[in-house]
């Protein structure tokens, strides 16, 4: 009967508390009506009395027997929490090196009590060791969030900066096959363009002299010989033509110089050097009136049609790139103008100081804007992952030997999981194994929930280590007594320095089976 009257009350007060516009009220009432239900429960039961008696309408107004407000309603009654079962703890853990225990209350050397440790909480069957749990308030407290693990292409874009360099398959350093002065020259200019047959300098060398004038010789003989009835001399006289023919190809005479030789049939004093293809001089290396040999270097010549872009990437960033990878290049000077290439080649070999591989690009100069030794800023837009199981950078916890995260099983509880982690990109690190998408993990208050996780392992070992069985030899701590000692019967009387002797000392005589502790006047002594 109390029961139902206690009910209808309180449904009374939360109907009255809402038509009347009292929010702080009926949240209270509504948030003690399930209590209030269960203390009348007991209270009909005869297990509780009540403490007190409380208005409905005003709970700081409390009287110690039954009463009724102003408006005829009877106060409610308070009754005291319902006793718990007591725990007994299992063991008591030192609050500062969870690796030290004691099986009694105790204390660390600063004072500090010994934290005690549950049966039921640190680890249930079915948790995996580590698993923290964290009460819904503290979780709101400390700023725990998480995140879904998704799947999505991963993408990369690699900056980095370089300087532009020369085409070295289109270069190429002009040195004379022989010795000799330069007559005259056409090119005198570093950075003068020249095309191709384009004429670079005059060379008088007496070697070409006298090799003309044994191709005009070889060319006279073979007309006097050609209609000769003796074959072999016929082909003699063709192969001394051609000998003298190889003579100057290898001293790099041209062809058209060559054939004009053999039209005029007469020796030309300097012979010309001519460009092998469009370019720029890069390099002049003689003067008119200038003795040269061959190691003298006339001329460099490039083609900067096409330039390379040496760009100097980070260990880490490598695995993106690939051969064939398009990129786009700015000039700081030049403002928003982007020239496109791609990557041609990836150096075998990291540089040693700054700890970076070289990338090769090639880029497409047909106005000569790109200059060699320009420093650039390049992006190389890497091939993406398709498809990758990935969370935020700053989900996993790093330790050095391992890589985990800390998924959540339920409402404040978070199990930690070794993951193995693949490519990152913008914030984002890619999950190959571990985790699977669609679950949560925790990105934030990492170092309190790995703390308190690595804490509740260490302790979680403990217990297994605890209730192993003891080992084959039946000695137990729960066997050892220290009763029986007493400091009374050891004594130092019957012992004599002077009767010890080094010389007389010998392992032959000493026999384990010979000595006794039964009697502590020395009677188990070996005889």
């Amino acid at each position: 009967m109390n029961k139902t009257i206690i009910v209808s009350t309180v449904a009374l007060l939360v109907g009255v508390a809402i038509g009347a516009g009292q929010p702080w009220l009926q949240a209270y009432l509504e948030g003690s009506q399930a209590s209030l239900i269960e203390q009348a429960s007991a209270a009909e039961d005869g297990a509780l009395k009540p403490l007190f008696y409380r208005n409905p309408m005003n709970p700081a107004i409390t009287s110690p027997v039954p009463a009724k407000d102003e408006m005829g309603m009877d106060y409610i009654p308070v009754y005291p929490d319902k006793p718990k079962a007591e725990r007994k703890p299992l063991f008591y853990r030192n609050p500062m090196n969870p690796a030290i225990s004691s099986p009694v209350p105790a204390q660390d050397e600063m004072g500090m009590d010994y934290i005690p440790v549950y049966a039921d909480e640190d680890k249930a069957s079915d948790e995996p060791s580590g698993t923290v749990k964290i009460d819904p308030v503290m979780v709101q407290n400390i700023g725990v969030r998480t995140v879904t693990v998704e799947q999505r292409n991963l993408v990369k874009q690699v900056r980095a900066s370089g300087r532009i360099s020369v085409d070295e398959s289109r270069m190429t350093r002009l040195h004379p096959r022989t010795e000799g002065w330069v007559e005259k020259q056409f090119v005198t200019r570093v950075g003068d363009r020249v095309r191709k047959g384009d004429k670079l300098l005059q060379l008088y060398s007496p070697q070409l002299v006298t090799t003309q004038q044994e191709y005009l010789l070889a060319l006279d003989n073979l007309d006097a010989l050609q209609n000769s009835t003796y074959v072999d001399i016929r082909n003699g006289a063709q192969e001394l033509v051609q000998s003298a023919y190889q003579r100057l190809k290898l001293l790099d005479m041209p062809d058209h110089t060559i054939q004009a030789l053999k039209a005029s049939r007469k020796v030309s004093r300097a012979v010309t050097i001519e460009s092998p293809f469009d370019g720029v001089a890069l390099n002049v290396g003689a003067r008119e009136g200038q003795y040269i040999m061959p190691k003298t270097e006339l001329y460099m010549l490039a083609d900067l049609s096409t330039v390379w872009l040496l760009a100097d990437v980070y260990e880490y960033e490598l695995p993106w790139i690939s051969l064939g990878d398009s990129a786009s290049m700015k000039i700081t000077g030049m403002g928003d103008r982007e020239f496109n290439g791609e990557v041609s080649y990836i150096y075998p070999y990291a540089e040693s100081k700054t700890r970076t591989i070289t990338v090769r690009l090639e880029f497409d100069n047909p106005d000569g804007l790109l200059k060699p030794e320009m420093f650039a800023d390049v992006t190389i837009e890497a091939d993406a992952r398709p498809n990758a199981v990935v969370v935020p950078t700053e989900a996993i916890v790093r330790s050095g030997s391992r890589e985990q995260v800390f998924v959540v099983r339920d409402k404040g509880k978070y199990e930690p999981r070794e993951v193995e982690l693949g490519y990152s990109s913008e914030g984002w690190v890619e999950i190959r194994s571990g985790l699977a998408a669609g679950e949560r993990v925790v990105n934030s208050a990492l170092f309190l929930i790995d703390s308190e996780s690595k804490l509740r392992e260490a302790t979680a070992k403990m217990m297994e280590a605890a209730t192993e069985p003891a080992s084959d030899d039946g000695l137990s701590m729960s066997e050892m007594s220290l009763d029986d000692l007493s400091m009374d019967d050891m004594s130092m009387d019957s012992a004599s320095m002077d009767d010890l002797s080094i010389d007389s000392l010998s392992m032959d005589s000493l026999s384990m089976e010979k000595m006794s502790w039964d009697s502590p006047s020395g009677e188990g002594q070996p005889q």
